[in-house]
């Protein structure tokens, strides 16, 4: 039983992806030209002025520059499919660059999920414990949130893609969606997908849940420092610092809750797109200008870089 399913699962070469058939071609080449290009410009843009100007090297705006690293990750792995898919008319995609995609996307997502937790933490010690900040949030315990961030992305998303993968696929081998998405792909397979819905609901809710406790707990006392600051000023100063992180962080983990906190059978495919089209596309797009219109290091980064203003230091 196991190796025929086997074979019938390995008769697969191919994918395709049904995206928006029902919207204009045109339309949805335009949209998303747009937000690839400016995606890739904005969130380049952020990662280049944090590595030219010094006033930005700080744990904050390391761990930024690595969200942006992400963004970029997420954008680059599916909108330049699509836009071929919509030119060309082939909607086709091999089954390693299926199983490969499905692998980049879950481990950027898994990924994020860790990073958002320690740009929280950093805020937590910025304001909660702003004399010790220069200590606690060394350059060793950055770069080992990172790695663990990713380290946890890279195997959580191996188990997902090995899960799902190993399941027999007999055709039909068309994927209701824009990309290689996991809940979409379980969908094609002539097995019970019981275990695997179970499997990828619990994984969800435990990698969603441990991240977004620990985001939570970290603005909850923030929160409350904040209202121990008897200065306007100073409220004000210590809520603008916590306020791009939660609007990102809202975006991005809400439609996350939305997708992958319930069963794979009681997803409706048109919603699935419209959600995963916006916290993986979108999303990505408005994060830079976020951080953008709400930071005023990196406006006094990028007016230096373009000459507008000389460098006092």
């Amino acid at each position: 039983m196991h190796s025929r399913g086997w074979r019938n699962h390995r008769s697969v070469t191919e994918f395709i992806l049904l995206g928006f058939s029902r919207n204009p071609r045109t339309n949805w080449i335009l949209f998303f030209l747009f937000l690839y290009l400016f995606t890739v410009l904005g969130n380049g843009l952020i990662v280049t002025l944090i590595r030219v100007d010094a006033r930005l090297h700080t744990p904050m705006y390391f761990f930024l520059s690595i969200l942006s690293l992400l963004d970029l990750s997420y954008a680059t792995t599916m909108v330049p499919q699509m836009l071929i898919h919509l030119v060309s008319k082939k909607r086709t995609i091999s089954y390693v660059g299926c199983l490969v995609q499905m692998y980049i996307f879950l481990t950027v997502g898994i990924t994020e999920t860790w990073i958002f937790a320690a740009m929280a933490y950093d805020r937590y010690v910025a304001i909660c414990y702003p004399l010790h900040y220069g200590v606690q949030m060394s350059q060793t315990l950055c770069i080992t949130l990172v790695v663990s961030s990713t380290l946890c992305g890279l195997i959580c998303a191996l188990v997902y893609t090995v899960f799902a993968m190993n399941l027999p696929c007999c055709g039909p081998n068309e994927i209701n969606h824009f990309f290689c998405k996991i809940l979409a792909v379980l969908k094609l397979a002539c097995a019970d997908t019981f275990l695997s819905d179970q499997v990828d609901f619990i994984l969800g809710f435990i990698l969603l849940l441990i991240p977004l406790s620990l985001i939570l707990a970290s603005y909850i006392h923030i929160f409350m420092s904040i209202l121990r600051i008897h200065s306007t000023q100073g409220w004000m100063k210590a809520f603008s610092t916590c306020a791009s992180n939660i609007t990102v962080v809202t975006m991005f983990c809400i439609p996350c809750m939305v997708m992958y906190m319930r069963p794979g059978s009681e997803s409706s495919p048109e919603d699935d797109k419209k959600v995963a089209l916006f916290y993986n596309v979108i999303s990505a797009f408005l994060n830079p200008i976020i951080y953008s219109f709400q930071n005023k290091d990196v406006k006094k980064a990028f007016l230096k870089l373009i000459g507008m203003i000389e460098d006092t230091h």
